[in-house]
């Protein structure tokens, strides 16, 4: 029994780090209804722009800073080169301009910082520790703490201020959010703004865990089955499908795995959300839509 708890609870940590990822997909979507393909690309710049700081000789807190900066500068200018002049387009269009787009900023990367891999040291030991009789990871704790830290911050953001009341008129209707005055430019510069900071955060964690590298960008492929299960615009439904996968994939690696071959855990979590998507299509936390005739 307690190492079935070990394998669960680890992998709902885990399942956090993924979370980190699908939260900035959530915000974007949320916005303007674009799936930003570009956000993997995203958490690749800032974790690659950290590190290249760190190397260079500043300060960590410096460093953290200035890559902020850059993060915001970044978003500011994909809501002003990119989606502005898409506004009123087709989400296929939208959705194609961000996956030109990741390319873009990964190639943009390159030609800044190079192509050499780093690696990234937050001074967080993965080694496991005994809690409670139970081996975790003190970084899978962390990374859980700075991901409730961010729900409940971001809930508080859009769900309690004028902020998110605009947001949210923005969601449902944005031709109706323009009329009664809602400057639809300023709230997606924010919107794409704080999506960069999300970004930031899971680019320092991820590079932490895997490396500062070019890879780093695919971990995009990981928040899809999150998205699936949890709903594509509820930051709730990111945390909680986040947690499903990686319980799910840890479970399945550890019970199913001897039976169904290794490598389980890498493609268990989209067999799961294809499960999601033929039962519940918009998932647990999405809003369904409604046709009306």
């Amino acid at each position: 029994m307690a190492f079935f708890l070990e394998v669960l609870l680890g992998g709902l940590l885990a399942g956090t780090m993924y979370s980190l990822v699908a939260i900035g997909f959530v915000l974007i979507y949320k916005a303007s209804g674009v799936f930003n393909f570009a956000q993997g690309a995203t958490v690749l710049f800032a974790a690659l722009t950290f590190v290249s700081l760190l190397e260079r000789g500043l300060p960590f807190w410096l460093s953290l800073l200035v890559t902020l900066a850059a993060m915001v500068a970044l978003a500011l200018a994909i809501e002003r080169v990119l989606l502005r002049p898409l506004v009123n387009r087709s989400q296929i269009t939208l959705f194609m301009a961000t996956l030109g787009l990741a390319y873009v900023i990964e190639g943009g990367a390159q030609f800044i910082w190079g192509t050499k891999v780093h690696g990234l040291d937050l001074g967080i030991s993965d080694a496991p520790m005994e809690l409670a009789g139970l081996l975790l990871s003190p970084f899978d704790l962390f990374a859980a703490g700075v991901a409730a830290v961010l729900v409940v911050v971001l809930s508080l953001l859009f769900g309690k201020t004028r902020l998110g009341l605009s947001l949210r008129a923005v969601a449902d209707d944005p031709l109706a959010a323009q009329a009664v005055g809602i400057r639809l430019p300023v709230i997606w510069a924010v919107v794409w703004a704080v999506a960069g900071f999300v970004a930031l955060v899971a680019g320092l964690l991820w590079g932490a865990r895997l490396g500062v590298q070019f890879s780093l960008s695919l971990v995009v492929l990981k928040a899809l089955p999150v998205l699936i299960i949890g709903g594509f615009s509820s930051i709730s439904g990111a945390i909680v499908g986040g947690l499903i996968v990686g319980a799910s994939e840890k479970l399945a690696e550890i019970y199913l795995g001897p039976v169904l071959g290794s490598g389980l855990e890498n493609w268990f979590p989209y067999v799961l959300a294809l499960l999601f998507l033929l039962v519940r299509p918009a998932g647990l936390f999405g809003e369904r839509s409604i046709d009306r005739v």
